[in-house]
């Protein structure tokens, strides 16, 4: 019993993460309002420029470049989405929000994506969770903390998850990785609530620290493949009809009865 148990856990964690292999890219935005209605679950990845975001993103996809990592931290200042599940009907999409607080990003810049992201995290419909990259040896700082409380009342009320990810455990020892999680439980105990779903997990992109444990949280958090099939079908029959409302009323006509032709005189003409 014991085989077959740990054998299923296995495939579990197989699956997941061949899942979380499927990501590829969806679109980009440089605005709020650029960014598509989707009634796909979202899980938004945050994070101080510095704290390996891009990077946890590319290892949790087993792809390289799949998630832009600049040489100079806080130059992204892009929204990027991308899609995961089966190509024709996906069933997550994970969103790369820009890193904040580098000290080389101008002050106005940083203000502008500090208001872009409190409004996302805050009004996002379809956001169902945040997964914020922490710096395993610094802990949680006050941006940090900032961020936590845009998304806190959501948080708190069950309408988001919130997965905290320590990372670059690998530069830790046990005792400093325990202490690390210590520090974070600590803060996250402010948001805890009857309805809350908060978790921490020590990361490192290095040694592949948790990758395993968080592509089954993240594989647990998508739509089951008949929910997703149906919103997909649901999208191609809308993007049709709209194809068809454009090819026949371009012009304000309506093929099947097209307006009389007047002639000169003012009289119907046959067309």
């Amino acid at each position: 019993m014991k085989e077959a148990a740990k054998q299923a856990e296995l495939d579990v964690g197989k699956l997941a993460l061949n899942w979380a292999h499927s990501a590829r890219f969806f679109t980009t935005a440089a605005q709020l309002h650029q960014l598509p209605a989707s009634e796909l679950p979202e899980v938004a990845f945050v994070g101080r420029s510095n704290a390996g975001k891009s990077t946890a993103i590319n290892t949790l996809a087993q792809q390289r470049q799949l998630a832009y990592a600049s040489k100079t931290p806080g130059r992204t200042q892009h929204i990027n989405l991308f899609h995961l599940g089966a190509k024709a009907a996906p069933d997550q999409v994970w969103t790369d929000l820009p890193g904040y607080g580098y000290a080389a990003v101008e002050r106005t810049a940083k203000l502008r994506w500090q208001e872009v992201m409190a409004e996302y995290l805050a009004w996002r419909r379809n956001l169902c969770a945040v997964v914020q990259m922490v710096d395993s040896r610094h802990g949680f700082t006050e941006l940090d903390r900032t961020l936590l409380e845009f998304v806190a009342p959501r948080v708190r009320n069950g309408e988001v998850r919130l997965l905290v990810l320590l990372t670059k455990a690998d530069k830790l020892n046990r005792k400093e990785q325990a202490e690390s999680l210590r520090g974070a439980q600590a803060v996250l105990a402010e948001l805890a609530t009857d309805e809350a779903d908060i978790g921490v997990a020590l990361f490192s992109s290095l040694n592949k620290t948790g990758i395993g444990d968080v592509s089954n949280i993240l594989h647990s958090w998508a739509l089951p493949a008949e929910q997703a099939e149906a919103l997909a079908a649901a999208a191609l029959a809308a993007a049709e009809a709209a194809a068809e409302a454009d090819a026949t009323g371009a012009a304000g006509i309506d093929l099947d009865n097209p307006p009389p032709v007047h002639g000169e005189d003012g009289a119907d003409q046959p067309m």
